[in-house]
């Protein structure tokens, strides 16, 4: 049986300008982007929270919602410092760690023989060490698959510590909201609602043939997970799947006139990128448009090039899905996996 962990640092970019800054502690705080630009909030903390601030919200809705808010510009080379510490900590116990990002990762501890072996007192470790080297505090949740540890690691926050034993993982699961599990966006979560499927227990009476003609291949996966079934293993190494470039504007690209014209920045930050990861090989390209309505639009192209005339093309495409002025524009290509590399080769492309 599997034991794995997910460390979820508490509202971790906040969480080090607390501690930097006592003063912070108790006043509703937000990191993020500025109103005036347009910025959106990375995090809060929990005082900011109880206004109904989230992560991802435009910062200007952040400020009316808390008109006393502070908002702080992100520091990365500082929160990159104390994630290094944090993840050396992991590190410590098992080679086995997957970060997710500066503040999360899993740790696969089942082959750990510290602590007795005890996956709990191993989780009791990781904190004490976090507040003890950092002063941050850390989630851990316990369990034998990454979704449930993921969802254990949120569910006593801030500063908790829960466990889902063997035994337990039937009941668990047959009781979490469909929406919890591994996978299902806003739009899947949408559809099941539709079908009066809320929790994990109403999701067990469907078969998975009717899964399956519902939702594709994913209804494999919600099957699985409706059982407690999650095999993924902890990847040491995250193999990355794009390369993009984007811009979110202080005002609105008013026309597709002013998108074209923005193109070509994007396209040259995008090269720049991919000359620093070598120049990986490439299976498709995409624009992303969001427009000013906040609704978001992305086309892809299957090419082996990133060809600006191409972009183009799917920029007056993706443009026209809303024909409306534009707050962000993006650009990028798919990287080959490689199982589609090997294709390639079969059929003689080159990038």
């Amino acid at each position: 049986m599997r034991k794995i962990l997910h460390a979820d640092c508490d509202c971790f970019y906040a969480a080090v300008e607390m501690r930097d800054d006592p003063r912070l502690r108790d006043v509703p705080l937000a990191i993020g982007g500025s109103a005036e630009r347009r910025g959106v909030v990375a995090t809060c903390n929990y005082p900011a929270r109880r206004y109904g601030i989230r992560s991802a919200m435009p910062t200007a809705h952040a400020l009316r919602l808390c008109p006393g808010l502070t908002v702080l510009p992100p520091d990365f080379p500082r929160y990159r410092a104390v994630s290094e510490q944090i993840q050396a900590i992991f590190h410590e116990l098992t080679p086995l760690v997957e970060p997710l990002s500066l503040d999360e990762a899993f740790l696969d501890v089942s082959g750990v023989t510290r602590f007795k072996g005890s996956a709990t007192w191993m989780a009791r470790w990781i904190k004490q060490e976090a507040i003890r080297r950092t002063g941050i505090t850390v989630s851990v949740g316990v369990a034998p698959s990454k979704f449930l540890a993921k969802i254990a690691s949120d569910w006593d926050k801030p500063d908790g510590l829960h466990v889902i034993t063997p035994e337990e993982v039937d009941t668990f699961v047959a009781s979490l909201p469909v929406n919890r599990l591994h996978g299902v966006g806003p739009a899947n979560a949408a559809k099941l609602e539709a079908m009066n499927i809320r929790t994990c227990t109403d999701l067990r009476q469907w078969p998975l043939d009717k899964l399956l003609e519902r939702f594709g291949k994913f209804g494999h996966r919600l099957y699985g997970l409706a059982r407690g079934i999650d095999e993924r293993p902890v990847k040491v190494e995250r193999e990355r799947k794009s390369v993009s470039a984007e811009n979110t504007f202080h005002q609105d690209l008013p026309d597709l006139d002013a998108c074209r014209a923005a193109l070509p920045a994007l396209i040259a930050r995008l090269d720049e990128r991919l000359d620093r990861h070598g120049r990986p090989r490439v299976r498709g390209l995409f624009v992303k448009v969001r427009f000013n309505d906040f609704t978001l639009t992305t086309l892809e192209y299957a090419g082996w090039q990133p060809d600006p005339a191409r972009f183009l093309l799917l920029l007056e495409e993706a443009w026209a899905r809303g024909a409306r002025p534009v707050r962000l524009l993006g650009v990028g290509v798919r990287l080959a996996t490689p199982d589609s590399t090997r294709q390639l080769e079969l059929f003689g492309e080159s990038n």
